[in-house]
């Protein structure tokens, strides 16, 4: 089962990025734009994703990932259950998510 420190592990060596805590939650940013964030449970991941992509993703483990909220739809964004999440998939995620965020100059020093 993937922790939130898991996942802090990885997002904390990623060039640029940097944890904030907005409003009791746990978000990862690269400057203002947040390619993480965290239920206040910690049970949930949210992290950017293609919008293009996202129904094949959900449709292909239901179990494991999520719509965002109706208000989030319109943003590059899916939610992923941590407990169902191993820590290669997990750390592909977040790793793919820095990348949507970062300009690719920075992105192809992690390559």
């Amino acid at each position: 089962m993937v922790t939130i420190d898991d996942v802090r592990a990885v997002a904390e060596r990623l060039p640029r990025s940097y944890e904030a805590l907005v409003g009791g939650r746990v978000k990862f940013r690269v400057g203002r734009i947040v390619y993480l964030s965290f239920s206040r449970d910690q049970s949930v991941m949210g992290f950017a994703f293609p919008k293009e992509e996202r129904e094949f993703l959900i449709g292909g483990s239901p179990d494991k990932f999520m719509h965002p909220s109706r208000s989030d739809m319109r943003y590059h964004w899916v939610l992923a259950r941590l407990a169902a999440l191993d820590h290669v998939e997990m750390r592909e995620l977040v790793e793919d998510a820095w990348r949507m965020v970062v300009p690719k100059s920075v992105s192809e020093t992690m390559s």
